[in-house]
């Protein structure tokens, strides 16, 4: 402890209502230097000095109150951990790893922010014998009580009825049913009920035999489990390729030594078919919880994992951390993708929490994808995690035929349309045969970037290898370094004169295939369309049953779904994403492209897969084209290692945010020279960040490389120690490790 701290911040319980009312308390001399921050005491609490246990936020050398008002700590908690002191630990690991405060981290690991009242049920249950009541109802009938005669002679039929039933069914009013009940006929019986998500038109699934590699996966993990040991898997298998049904058979098999199964998944798009197999299999011992749901839903989700109701859930990032009493099992499925990693303080990633999770929980995780993250797959190449591999489609099919189209020769040729002949021509085959078709256009990319529609040269900044972005008209900047050089009048490559940004919409596209086909029927799958409560499920579950032939989308219609009469999937501008100012955008790319072609021919159907680029020699579209995972694997770590980003070495990113440019610049100026007389060696910026103002703040970035965390950790501290002590002004700052998104 440091000198001087007398006084602690506790937090009396880590729940809901009680996250944001730390209680000061004195620490005794005899605990002076034991108590710190993430420590479990015992206290004393309210009027009567209850002892209670809470946990140790912050220490001060101050408090706001009167001396003879602080009650003293009682003593370190000794003994058992409670569900609720794993939550602390997540938290207490998210804080030290990623920044923020404690009450930050605290309010991530509690995936329900508020608690709800449950769902109060009335039954209306028979008293009387079946007589007695027949002989009221004549009674009602003859007084022409018409609507005490109804709910009298149901009665008479049915020893149970809900209330519900009554007043919607019946069109009965609630004082009817209160003047049946003081008639002696029946009673009002009161019961609550948890919140659950619609679940519709899942059936029984079928029972599937698994091949060789997937057999060979399931038997090793599962001889792991029973010998009582816990590891972290990856299984990169090709898309089709069955890792639903192997998570199915390890999730089965959780359950069977009485534990628990939280199956993570990137985003909610992907949770209609994931939820099908599971629910398919387990039934309703399976749930749901995400940020589409209302806080009731999610409150009584949590609830229902407490207390045993439920044994799997299925869900994005904050399902991790659904309280389960025994977590056996983790599952993180399509591990590559960035919503993985939230993008608000703290900036955790959800596979690391993941791995610490089943560290403290002695829970196994299983990450699978087509198309692995380089941080993934290098550390399963080291021996850190087991690696997997599946090469054949679960079904004997093959993959889709795919084919590469370059753009600049169709615009040679006079082809000025969103479409090439190539893929017209097999819309046209496709449709008359009544098979259905995946347009996929790839947005990420819409950040400035000039590149040639000529050659497909991309404007890229000298020193950090990544596009720079066009500002203010005719400046193009780099936002690592802060690179600034005029955007040229012609190609410095091949002298043509169309230097411009691709601008293309879901909406432009909708609109073209309406003119093409007119009697199709078409369904679009962005933003917009799913910004309703139940969108996503409406439009996947409309396009699997067969009533729409052309499902238009961005990237959330690529990852992960299975329609088997898709026979065409059309990515109509695969390089936007290379010209993202990002380090990542080669993999972006290669794993957006793998994933979309990945989509056509999962039935008995072969399919088609058409990659329409400006840059069609690119070592991603190519190496995507031929899901050739492991040579582009080789040719991005070789850029990786030479350029120093991640996974050769760690990235730490400041964040800062003002209001007043020149303000904000100074500090971001002043930081950058607090980490390098820290000793950082590699620290490029500051520079405008890549939207460089949003919503009047402007914004700027340092980034500081380094081979070991634990120095990014030290310049994040010295950084904060700063910041207490600086004139801040309306300005904040953001620390982000290792970030899988550029701002």
């Amino acid at each position: 402890m440091e000198k001087g701290s007398k006084y602690a911040d506790v937090i009396i319980d880590v729940s809901i209502d009680k996250l944001d009312r730390p209680f000061s308390y004195r620490i005794p001399e005899r605990l002076s230097g034991i108590i710190c921050a993430g420590s479990r005491v015992r206290i004393p609490f309210g009027a009567g000095n209850t002892e209670k246990k809470g946990y140790v936020t912050a220490l001060r050398d101050t408090v706001d109150l009167e001396e003879d008002k602080i009650k003293d700590i009682l003593g370190i908690v000794e003994g058992s951990v409670t569900a609720q002191d794993v939550s602390f630990e997540i938290a207490s690991y998210i804080r030290e790893t990623y920044g923020g405060t404690l009450s930050q981290a605290l309010k991530v690991v509690i995936p329900a922010k508020a608690k709800a009242k449950p769902i109060e049920l009335k039954t209306l249950v028979r008293k009387m014998e079946r007589e007695q009541i027949l002989a009221l109802a004549d009674e009602a009938f003859r007084r022409k009580q018409t609507a005490k005669e109804k709910v009298l002679r149901a009665l008479a039929e049915n020893e149970r009825i809900p209330n519900s039933w009554i007043t919607g069914k019946l069109g009965v009013s609630s004082q009817t049913v209160a003047s049946v009940v003081k008639s002696g006929a029946a009673y009002l019986e009161t019961s609550s009920e948890y919140r659950k998500p619609a679940i519709a038109d899942i059936r029984e699934s079928e029972p599937v035999s698994l091949n060789d590699g997937q057999n060979r996966i399931v038997s090793s993990i599962c001889s792991d489990l029973d010998a009582g040991l816990r590891g972290t898997y990856l299984i990169h298998g090709v898309t089709g390729s069955g890792k639903t049904e192997v998570y199915l058979r390890l999730a089965q098999k959780t359950l069977l030594m009485g534990k628990q199964v939280i199956f993570l998944i990137p985003e909610i798009a992907l949770t209609y078919q994931t939820l099908a197999r599971f629910y398919g299999k387990f039934g309703d011992r399976v749930s749901v919880l995400n940020s589409s749901m209302t806080p009731g839903e999610r409150f009584d989700q949590c609830e229902r994992a407490k207390n045993g109701d439920i044994d799997i859930i299925i869900g994005p990032r904050s399902a991790l951390f659904t309280p389960f009493p025994n977590t056996g099992l983790v599952i993180m499925d399509e591990e590559h993708e960035a919503s993985y990693k939230s993008e608000s303080t703290p900036k955790y990633h959800a596979r690391e929490v993941a791995k610490k999770i089943c560290e403290i929980s002695g829970a196994s995780l299983v990450m699978g994808s087509a198309t692995p993250s380089l941080e993934s797959y290098t550390a399963a190449l080291s021996g850190e995690i087991k690696l997997f591999e599946l090469n054949e489609r679960a079904g004997g099919g093959e993959l889709a035929q795919t084919e590469i189209i370059d753009l600049r020769k169709e615009l040679s040729l006079g082809n000025r349309s969103m479409f090439s002949r190539r893929l017209k021509a097999l819309m046209d085959e496709k449709i008359s045969k009544g098979e259905q078709i995946m347009l996929f256009l790839n947005r990420r990319g819409f950040s400035g970037q000039i590149s040639c529609r000529e050659c497909g040269k991309v404007m890229m900044c000298p020193h950090c290898e990544v596009p720079m972005s066009l500002h203010s008209g005719s400046r193009l900047i780099c936002h690592y370094c802060g690179e600034v050089t005029e955007k040229p009048d012609t190609c410095p490559s091949c002298g043509s004169k169309y230097l411009a940004a691709i601008k293309a919409g879901t909406e432009q596209v909708e609109d073209r295939i309406r003119k093409m086909y007119p009697d199709v029927k078409t369904l679009r799958m962005d933003k917009d369309t799913t910004s309703e409560k139940g969108a996503y499920d409406r439009i996947l579950s409309s396009f699997s049953n067969g009533e729409a032939q052309i499902l238009i989308g961005t990237q959330m219609i690529v990852k992960g779904h299975d329609f088997p009469n898709v026979t065409l999937v059309g990515i109509l501008v695969a390089d936007l994403s290379l010209g993202v100012p990002d380090y990542r955008a080669s993999e972006r790319t290669f794993q957006l492209i793998a994933q979309a072609a990945g989509r056509a021919g999962r039935g008995v159907k072969p399919g088609n897969a058409v990659i329409q680029t400006y840059q069609p020699d690119s070592y991603a579209i190519v190496c995507a084209a031929q899901q050739d995972y492991g040579k582009f694997y080789e040719e991005e770590m070789a850029y990786r290692e030479s350029a120093g980003y991640p996974p050769a070495t760690h990235l730490l990113a400041l964040q800062l945010f003002g209001q007043d440019e020149k303000k904000t610049s100074l500090l971001a100026s002043d930081l950058r020279d607090v980490i390098k007389s820290y000793g950082a060696k590699k620290v490029l910026g500051p520079a405008p960040a890549n939207i460089a103002k949003v919503k009047d703040y402007y914004r700027y970035v340092i980034y500081i490389k380094s081979p070991e965390v634990s120095e990014l950790t030290g310049i994040r501290t010295v950084s904060e120690e700063y910041l207490e002590n600086a004139d801040m002004n309306g300005m904040f700052v953001q620390f982000d490790l290792d970030p899988v998104n550029q701002i």
